[in-house]
């Protein structure tokens, strides 16, 4: 083991095996396009308090440009919502993801960052990287390991990811020190790819399986996968979700993911078809926010509208001034909010946004 070598506590181990709601912590700013400390402090409460296992910060949803020399905000970003989880005092399990990308200088400087600030876990990116080898990925994943727990990511072609073999994912499962895998390809092949290779790894139990799958959220969530291995028959299911859709309406998906948890301990139990009327429902209301009418060009304005909605964010600026709202899209998130009342949690946003805001606001003198 590297003598620096970061670990998951048992507890946060075991509610990550459990299933969590880690919502993709989107960026607040300013008009000026600034950073907005307020609203970002209170964004990382609406989390907490709407039950979410842990935060994902300087991901997509962070907007890469955080790390832009000119901008220079990932160590900040990430700094802010370290600082509300600890004010937080929570009694549960919570687990701080960072973002980690770039080559492997890059990489190991944004993972030694995220250890100092006291994160939990690195989601691994490997976008960016055409040019490397698939051994090139498996090394750089072995060296952030060495640093702290390390969650794989598969992302989909469409928004900078890659294929990746099913001998790949086998040996990514063999890493030490790799906690997690969400898989966000947007294809149900290369999902059972992911499955099926942990599954068939020595290390399959001490791998949780999440979906980032925004085409798919409910029933990834809902499905045992069975495969036959050399080592007999083996089960794994998809137990959570790390999702920028999960970055609105929060409280919901908590409810939500708790419901798919009693039904799982309803072993052989039928499942009703309004399930499947309810991926379809969640399904209609992500593409609303994450625009894939447009190749997902207005998904973080998309979240961001939601939040300025509900008074959890000023506007919907990004720090990239092209980066706006679709033609149609705000008119596709009116009807997705008339029609699915049941999906959003504005009542409970109503009911604690005064409060988050005065725990975010600086002390008055």
């Amino acid at each position: 083991m590297h003598k620096t070598q970061a670990l998951l506590t048992p507890e946060q181990a075991a509610a990550l095996h459990e299933g969590l709601v880690i919502p993709a912590h989107p960026l607040a700013l300013n008009e000026r396009r600034e950073l907005d400390e307020v609203y970002q402090r209170l964004l990382t409460q609406y989390y907490i308090a709407s039950g979410a296992g842990g935060v994902a910060v300087g991901v997509h949803s962070t907007q890469f440009e955080i790390r832009d020399p000119k901008v220079n905000l990932y160590e900040r970003v990430l700094r802010l919502a370290a600082e509300e989880t600890e004010q937080a005092r929570l009694q549960r399990p919570f687990i701080k993801v960072a973002g980690i990308c770039g080559d492997m200088e890059q990489a190991v400087e944004e993972a030694e960052i995220s250890k100092g600030l006291g994160y939990d876990a690195a989601l691994l990116s490997m976008g960016g990287l055409d040019v490397w080898s698939e051994n090139e990925l498996l090394r750089r994943t072995e060296r952030i390991a060495e640093i702290m727990p390390v969650i794989g990511f598969y992302l989909q072609p469409s928004v900078g990811g890659r294929m990746l073999s099913f001998a790949f994912w086998q040996a990514f499962a063999e890493i030490d020190n790799v906690v997690a895998i969400k898989m966000a390809p947007f294809n149900r092949y290369q999902t059972i790819d992911v499955v099926r290779a942990v599954c068939c790894s020595s290390r399959r139990d001490d791998i949780a399986l999440y979906t980032g799958n925004d085409d798919n959220i409910l029933i990834d969530l809902l499905t045992t996968y069975r495969f036959e291995t050399e080592e007999g028959t083996i089960e794994k299911q998809i137990v959570g979700g790390l999702l920028g859709h999960f970055a609105v309406w929060t409280h919901k998906a908590v409810q939500l993911l708790e419901e798919v948890k009693r039904l799982r301990g309803q072993k052989g139990s039928l499942l009703s078809l309004e399930w499947l009327t309810r991926n379809v429902e969640i399904t209609d209301a992500n593409a609303a926010f994450f625009d894939p009418a447009h190749q997902f060009a207005g998904c973080i304005p998309g979240i961001h509208e939601v939040l300025r909605r509900q008074g959890l964010m000023r506007g919907i600026w990004c720090l990239n001034p092209q980066e706006t709202l679709s033609e149609g899209q705000k008119e596709e998130i009116d009807r997705v909010y008339l029609q699915y009342p049941h999906l959003h949690d504005d009542d409970f946003v109503k009911q604690h946004l005064d409060e988050w805001l005065r725990l975010a606001s600086p002390s008055q003198p």
